[in-house]
């Protein structure tokens, strides 16, 4: 089973941290509000970071890691983040959000 920890973009322009062993199904549920409180009224979220880890105990440790940055610390590491791993997800925000607004399952 894979595990991954990442981050997302909020509207707002704020940066959440997370876990999921399903990374296109947590990032769709977040864009639906129905993953977390933080969120849920920031929507659409932006997958920004993710790194994928061997084990739940491993993706927890990282995540407790990576809330523990700074803010500019989270941005560097987004930064030096390749684009090209994001590919698979990058449209998740944009559809999610507009099928949502018009009630489309």
């Amino acid at each position: 089973m894979k595990f991954f920890v990442y981050l997302l973009q909020c509207r707002d322009k704020s940066l959440y941290c997370g876990w999921t062993n399903d990374l296109s199904a947590r990032v769709k549920a977040h864009n639906l509000g129905k993953a977390s409180k933080y969120t849920k009224p920031r929507r659409p979220v932006k997958l920004v970071f993710y790194k994928e880890l061997e084990s739940k105990s491993a993706a927890l440790k990282r995540e407790l890691e990576i809330k523990s940055f700074s803010r500019e610390q989270k941005l560097s590491m987004v930064k030096d983040f390749s684009k090209k791993e994001l590919a698979p997800f990058s449209l998740f925000p944009v559809v999610i959000f507009v099928l949502s607004f018009f009630n489309m399952p």
